[in-house]
């Protein structure tokens, strides 16, 4: 470090002051101070150096927008997006309609909501029994509370139940048709018990004749929900069109619903599957916004209460119902931005039925954010 030079007055006290011994080998001379200067100096080294205060830092905050549920899985406080999601600001700035996912009710129908919010849903389906088996459930006081209480603990604000895949409303069997009515009757009470905003089924086989299998189908719904009150609102899943599948024309539909009384029409909706409706000959990857205006023209956009968001793995018009990842299936990305930038669809629920892969939660966070993207017009 360099040092500042010695004054002239220094330079003198040096001359006139008595030799000193020259220093041993190795080392600089030196010249011996004042006595007071030399006091003053040793007495302010002892001092401690003056230094501003640091305050003090304040506690590390938990991350925003997380809690810890009763099953110990990290789930999202209700109405915030969690910090450490992963989510770009094109995410961030999402504030659509309810978007989420098929989610998993291993263990209690209390464990979708949290598992929903993991995947960062604000919307979920679930099945309220056994989808591929006809023994009914019935919920308890305690299962009800604790799915409530479970769901208030999440962003999540629309809930859907998806029926058995066992029942067949349109079937001209008396024993088959008697068993779906139970169990679609059970559906509908075990939704309205939970408080879902809606159930979806899909329409039967009609097996024997197509008109006779439609009124028998609309018959089954009409009588269910006379027997069965509640704000749980049904949906019809419009289909791929397999074997003696009804549903799965724009027109057959509109007639399903119109044979539906006045008084439960409000009651009534439409899911519109997309990888259904492209497998049905739909062609939403080349012509989407003629395939949006014949269902407005023949069904009605005040009928669509749910868009089930899936890509096909087969080909348009295939009648196969494959679902594949968004964006790498047969339909393509164009038609999913379409359907989270196209305000007449802002207010519409929006769920994923893709493949999940090796687990529960990765493809699900992986579609959702990429929707989420879309939204921002990415």
């Amino acid at each position: 470090m360099p040092t500042r030079k010695p004054s002239a007055s220094k330079h003198a006290a040096a001359i006139t002051s008595p030799p000193t011994k020259a220093p041993p080998a190795g080392k600089s001379p030196t010249t011996k101070k004042p006595a007071k200067k030399a006091a003053a100096k040793k007495a302010a080294a002892k001092k401690p150096a003056a230094t501003k205060p640091v305050p003090e830092k304040p506690a590390a905050k938990p991350t925003p927008g997380w809690a810890t549920s009763e099953r110990n899985v990290v789930v999202p406080k209700p109405g915030v997006i969690p910090q450490n999601a992963g989510l770009s600001p094109y995410e961030l700035a999402y504030h659509g309609a309810p978007l989420g996912a098929h989610v998993s009710t291993s263990g209690g129908v209390a464990t979708a909501p949290p598992r929903g919010a993991d995947i960062g849903a604000t919307a979920i389906q679930l099945f309220t029994k056994q989808a591929s088996q006809w023994k009914e459930k019935q919920f308890t006081d305690a299962e009800v509370l604790a799915f409530r209480t479970a769901l208030a603990a999440t962003p999540i604000t629309f809930t859907v139940a998806h029926d058995s895949y066992l029942i067949n409303l349109a079937s001209p069997n008396a024993a088959l048709r008697a068993k779906s009515l139970e169990s679609f009757e059970g559906e509908m009470r075990r939704s309205n018990a939970l408080g879902l905003d809606a159930v979806v089924s899909h329409p039967g086989n009609y097996m024997d004749d197509r008109a006779s299998g439609l009124a028998r189908n609309a018959d089954a719904i009409i009588e269910v929900l006379e027997r069965v009150q509640g704000p749980t609102r049904l949906l019809m899943e419009l289909t791929a069109g397999q074997g003696t599948v009804l549903g799965s024309t724009f027109e057959e539909m509109a007639e399903l619903l119109a044979r539906i009384p006045a008084e439960q029409q409000s009651r009534v909706g439409v899911c519109l599957d997309t990888a259904h409706v492209f497998a049905a000959g739909y062609d939403l990857a080349s012509v989407f916004d003629d395939v949006m205006t014949r269902f407005d023209d023949v069904i009605g956009l005040g009928r669509l209460g749910l868009f089930h968001l899936n890509d096909s793995k087969e080909p348009l018009g295939s009648r196969k119902d494959r679902h594949e990842l968004i964006g790498l299936g047969k339909i393509g990305e164009g038609a999913f931005r379409r359907i989270m930038t196209d305000q007449r669809f802002a207010h519409i629920p929006k769920v994923l039925e893709t493949p999940k892969g090796e687990d529960m939660i990765t493809n699900d966070r992986r579609m959702l954010r990429r929707l989420r993207v879309f939204a921002g017009g990415r």
